[in-house]
């Protein structure tokens, strides 16, 4: 079954071990220092340079269409055979909002409110970033839904940074 696996930067080469993984999403700020893990070919990972916040802010990249479209390609063309990592700075805010979002545009036919459950069952620090799942809730034609199911999950539990874990594709 394809298995989508979130973790922190830190817990990146780990994750990819012990996952087996074939393709890694990163989204991170723009100049953060990254080595993609060696198990990785380089063309199976992507790099969206994009800042964690859901509002304009000096010196930030605001997510937009463009970072959420980036997101919806890779996750598309990941073949499905072997697990995608997806991974941010601290494995809260935008990998789980990117988790979900594939989450969602690969289960076209899964209720989204379903999809957020499982979210908040496998990591109770996600926070997924609202402007993400509002860029991508408009892209999907989810007609509002995705972004009502994360607001209803709420704000995670305060963490530092995340603890990995999967979210399985039917």
């Amino acid at each position: 079954m394809p298995s989508l696996h979130v973790c922190p930067l830190s817990r990146l080469p780990e994750t990819v071990a012990a996952t087996g993984a074939s393709h890694v999403l990163t989204l991170v700020n723009v100049g953060t220092p990254l080595e993609r893990p060696a198990l990785i070919n380089a063309e199976n990972h992507t790099v969206i340079g994009v800042s964690d916040i859901a509002e304009p802010r000096d010196g930030h990249v605001l997510p937009a269409d463009e970072h959420v479209a980036g997101i919806l390609a890779f996750a598309r063309a990941w073949p499905r055979d072997k697990p995608l990592v997806i991974h941010c700075y601290a494995g809260i805010s935008r990998s789980t909002a990117a988790a979900y979002i594939a989450a969602c545009a690969l289960a076209p036919e899964r209720d989204e409110g379903a999809i957020a459950d499982a979210l908040r069952a496998a990591s109770p620090s996600a926070t997924p970033n609202p402007l993400f799942v509002a860029i991508a809730d408009r892209m999907l034609d989810r007609d509002g839904r995705m972004v009502a199911a994360i607001a209803r999950i709420g704000r995670g539990a305060e963490a530092f940074e995340g603890t990995p874990f999967c979210l399985t594709l039917p």
